[in-house]
């Protein structure tokens, strides 16, 4: 019981890592960075079909681009941690 619970916290440290540095790759390919808008912003790009045309996130599954969203919104400019230092 003691392994399994020890098992299933590396693995979630481990996924969680991965999830990060694959979703942070797929927003440099498509050359977005949370920085770059507030979140309100980036809530408006991934609910219009004409914005996520726009910069081709529609090419994306549907689960994929949930996951960018997640990303980019919490490295927002007005976010916690934004990606962007001093704002």
């Amino acid at each position: 019981m003691k392994y399994s619970f020890y098992t299933l916290v590396v693995f979630f440290l481990f996924s969680t890592t991965l999830y990060s540095k694959e979703i942070a790759t797929i927003a440099k390919e498509y050359n977005l960075y949370g920085g770059q808008k507030a979140t309100i912003q980036w809530k408006r790009i991934f609910s219009s079909p004409r914005h996520l045309k726009r910069y081709q996130l529609d090419k994306l599954s549907p689960a994929t681009r949930k996951k960018l969203e997640t990303y980019l919104i919490e490295h927002a400019a007005d976010s916690d941690q934004p990606i962007v230092p001093g704002l």
